[in-house]
C-alpha cells in the first residue's frame, strides 16, 4: 500500500483527533469508575460520551476496512492492534506509532534517534496501559468477596507489580474479569519491558563499537 493510497491519508488526517478521543474516553471512563458519588445525571453524560466515542472509534474501523481493499479476515489479520483497540478502546492511546507516523509526515525529519524513539514510546505505553489498567482492574475488584484491593491506590500498586512481572503477591484479583486483566497486563508488560531493554542494550553496544572503532591499531 502507497503512501498516496485513500487509506494513508486517511490514517494521517485522523490519528491526531483519534488519540485525542482516546484520552477524552479514558478520562470519561477514570471519572465513571473513581466518583462513586456522581449524581445519576452526570453517570448519564459519562455513558452517553463512552459510548459515542466507541461508535467514532468503530466508525473509523469500518473506513479503514472499506479503503484497504482487503477481506475483513485478512484484514483483522494484519491489523491486529487497529482491531483490539475497537473490542478494547480503553487501549486506543497505545496507538502511538502511527499517531508518530501522522506527526512526523506533517514536521518533516525525527529529532530524536530510534533508540530514544523506542524507550519514550514503550515508556508512554506503559504508563498508559498501567492507569487504564488499574481502571479496569479496580472497577473488576471494588466490592468482591475477600478481595483485597479496596482503594484505587492499590489498584495502582497491583498494576505497576504486575506490569513489572515483579508480582509481589501481597494484592490479587479475586474475579475472573481482574485475572483476564492481570494476564492481559503481563503479556503487554512483557512486550514493552522487552523492547526497552532491547533497544537500551542495541544503543550501549553502539556506543562501544564506535569507541572500538575509534581506538588507534596497536603497534
Amino acid at each position: 500500500m502507497d503512501d498516496d493510497s485513500l487509506y494513508t491519508r486517511w490514517e494521517q488526517r485522523t490519528e491526531i483527533p483519534l488519540f485525542f478521543a482516546s484520552l477524552l474516553f479514558l478520562a470519561t471512563y477514570a471519572a465513571r469508575v473513581l466518583a462513586v458519588s456522581m449524581p445519576p445525571g452526570w453517570r448519564g453524560v459519562c455513558w452517553f460520551t463512552l459510548l459515542a466515542l466507541w461508535l467514532l472509534f468503530a466508525t473509523d474501523y469500518m473506513v479503514c476496512w472499506i479503503l484497504s481493499g482487503l477481506r475483513f479476515p485478512r484484514f483483522v489479520r494484519t491489523h491486529f492492534l487497529h482491531t483490539v483497540v475497537v473490542v478494547l478502546p480503553l487501549l486506543r492511546p497505545l496507538r502511538i506509532v502511527p499517531l508518530y507516523d501522522a506527526i512526523q509526515h506533517r514536521q518533516g525529519a525525527p529529532r530524536l534517534s530510534l533508540h530514544a524513539r523506542v524507550i519514550a514510546y514503550a515508556s508512554l505505553s506503559t504508563l498508559l496501559l498501567g492507569f487504564a489498567g488499574a481502571l479496569a482492574v479496580f472497577q473488576q475488584e471494588r466490592g468482591a468477596p475477600g478481595t483485597t484491593m479496596r482503594t484505587f491506590g492499590d489498584a495502582v500498586w497491583w498494576a505497576a507489580a504486575t506490569i513489572s512481572t515483579v508480582g509481589y503477591g501481597d494484592i490479587t484479583p479475586v474475579t475472573a474479569g481482574g485475572r483476564a486483566i492481570a494476564m492481559g497486563m503481563m503479556a503487554g508488560g512483557l512486550a514493552l519491558l522487552g523492547a526497552v531493554t532491547g533497544s537500551f542494550s542495541s544503543w550501549l553496544l553502539q556506543i562501544f563499537s564506535r569507541e572500538g572503532d575509534k581506538r588507534p591499531p596497536e603497534g
